[in-house]
C-alpha cells in the first residue's frame, strides 16, 4: 500500500516537472496572441507590453525546466511554437499596423518575409539542438527575440516622440526616430535576413560577462540598469540595435583575425 502511494507520488512529481515549464510557455504564447489583438485595435503600447510579458515567460520556462529537471522534446517543440507566435507573428503584425501598411502592397511581402525567416530560424535552431551541433557561446543568426526586441523598442521609443512630453528621452535617438521610421521597411528586411544568416551572435549562456564578482561585470550591470531606469524605451532600442550590429562586427573581426579555438567556442556555419 505504502509502495503504491510512493509510486503515485513520484508519478505526480514527474508529471508536474513537465507541466510547470509548459505553463510558462503557454503564458508566452498567450501574451503573443494578446499582443496581436491589441495591435489590431491600434493599442500599440499595450501590444508592446504584452510582448515584454512574453520575454519574461520565455526566460522563465527554460530556467524552470532546468531547475525541476523537466526538459523534454515536447517542451522544446511547444516553446518554438510559442516563440513563433510571440517573436515572429506578433511583432510583424504590430509593425505592419504601426507603420508598414502606409507602403501599400509592399507591406505584405516585407511583413511575411519577417515571419518566414523567423520560422526558418527557429526550425534550424531546433534541428541543431537535437543533433547536438549548437554552440554554447554563439547563436547562428540573429535570435528571434532579439529581432522582435528591435521592433518592440522602436514602437515604444517612437511613442515618446508622438507624445511630445519632456524628459526620459535620449536626444539623438529622439531626433533620429522619424528617419528610422521612414527606413524601417528596409530594417525589417535586414532583420529577416540576419535571422537566417550564419552571422555569429553571443549567446551569453555562461553569464561570465555579467558576474558581479568581476569589475567589468559590475560596471556593465550598473550602466545597463541605470540607463534602463533613466531612459527605458530608448535604452532598450539602443541595446537591441547594438546586439544586432554586434554579430556583423564579430563576423568581420573573425574574418580579418581568424582564431584557432575549441570547436564549441567557434560559430558554426551550415
Amino acid at each position: 500500500m505504502n509502495e503504491s502511494k510512493k509510486i503515485k507520488l513520484e508519478d505526480i512529481k514527474r508529471k508536474g516537472a513537465f507541466v510547470l515549464p509548459s505553463m510558462f510557455t503557454l503564458g508566452n504564447m498567450a501574451f503573443g496572441f494578446f499582443s496581436v489583438l491589441a495591435a489590431s485595435n491600434k493599442e500599440y503600447l499595450t501590444a508592446c507590453y504584452f510582448l515584454i510579458g512574453s520575454y519574461f515567460m520565455d526566460v522563465m520556462d527554460g530556467r524552470i525546466a532546468r531547475l525541476v529537471h523537466g526538459e523534454s522534446r515536447f517542451g522544446v517543440e511547444f516553446d518554438s511554437f510559442a516563440d513563433f507566435m510571440s517573436f515572429c507573428v506578433a511583432p510583424a503584425y504590430l509593425m505592419y499596423n504601426f507603420g508598414l501598411k502606409e507602403y501599400g502592397f509592399w507591406a505584405y511581402p516585407v511583413s511575411f518575409l519577417y515571419v518566414l525567416c523567423g520560422a526558418l530560424r527557429l526550425a534550424r535552431f531546433n534541428l541543431k539542438s537535437l543533433d547536438g551541433e549548437s554552440s554554447k557561446k554563439f547563436f547562428q543568426g540573429l535570435p528571434t527575440p532579439a529581432a522582435a526586441g528591435i521592433i518592440i523598442s522602436f514602437v515604444l521609443s517612437y511613442s515618446l516622440l508622438e507624445a511630445d512630453e519632456p524628459g526620459r528621452k535620449i536626444a539623438f535617438i529622439n531626433y533620429g526616430m522619424p528617419y528610422i521610421y521612414a527606413f524601417f521597411p528596409f530594417i525589417m528586411i535586414g532583420l529577416s535576413l540576419l535571422m537566417v544568416s550564419s552571422v555569429p551572435y553571443a549567446a551569453f549562456k555562461s553569464g561570465n560577462l555579467f558576474r558581479l564578482k568581476s569589475v567589468s561585470g559590475i560596471i556593465i550591470s550598473v550602466s545597463i540598469i541605470s540607463m534602463i531606469i533613466a531612459f527605458p524605451q530608448n535604452s532598450l532600442f539602443i541595446f537591441f540595435s547594438f546586439y544586432a550590429l554586434s554579430g556583423i562586427i564579430l563576423l568581420i573581426y573573425l574574418s580579418i583575425f581568424p582564431k584557432k579555438e575549441k570547436e564549441d567556442d567557434c560559430p558554426k556555419n551550415e
